[in-house]
């Protein structure tokens, strides 16, 4: 199913249609907020609807009755990867570095999300060798003697 780009209009009036999902243009005119918009102007957005294929037509006497045939997940899926693709290069990294940026979200927003078993276990640290501190800390009897026989000399 190929998915065609909204207005704003018509995004908005399909939010609505979303709720509905099975209308006559009557339930349109009583769901819709103020300031409601003129009957022939929501027929105008109803008609491109259906050429754009969101919605599907049944004449049931001198009426139609009009079905959502784009589910409301599947134009997010569509909006979410047109983003993608066109600002962030597909990359979702730079999705999750923006939003982490503009502070959209937070690691504790994820953290339902994803169940990551990460261990973090300590790394083994070679100790130093520390040859001249051991020497000054614990010098050898050897040396002492040899030190010992220099003072004698002099």
């Amino acid at each position: 199913m190929k998915i065609n780009h909204l207005t704003s209009a018509e995004e908005n009036l399909m939010k609505l249609f979303w709720k509905l999902e099975s209308f006559y243009l009557k339930d349109i005119m009583e769901h819709h907020p103020e300031p409601k918009p003129h009957q022939n102007t929501v027929s105008t957005y109803l008609k491109i609807l259906v050429e754009k294929g969101y919605l599907s037509t049944e004449k049931e006497g001198r009426i139609f009755k009009y079905t959502v045939i784009v589910p409301f997940d599947e134009y997010k899926k569509f909006l979410l990867r047109e983003l993608s693709h066109n600002l962030f290069n597909d990359s979702g990294k730079e999705i999750l570095e923006f939003l982490f940026n503009e502070k959209l979200i937070s690691q504790d927003d994820l953290k339902g999300y994803f169940d990551l078993k990460i261990e973090l276990k300590p790394a083994k640290i070679k100790e130093p060798k520390l040859e001249y501190a051991n020497e000054i800390l614990n010098p050898k009897k050897d040396k002492k003697k040899d030190k010992k026989k220099k003072k004698k000399k002099d």
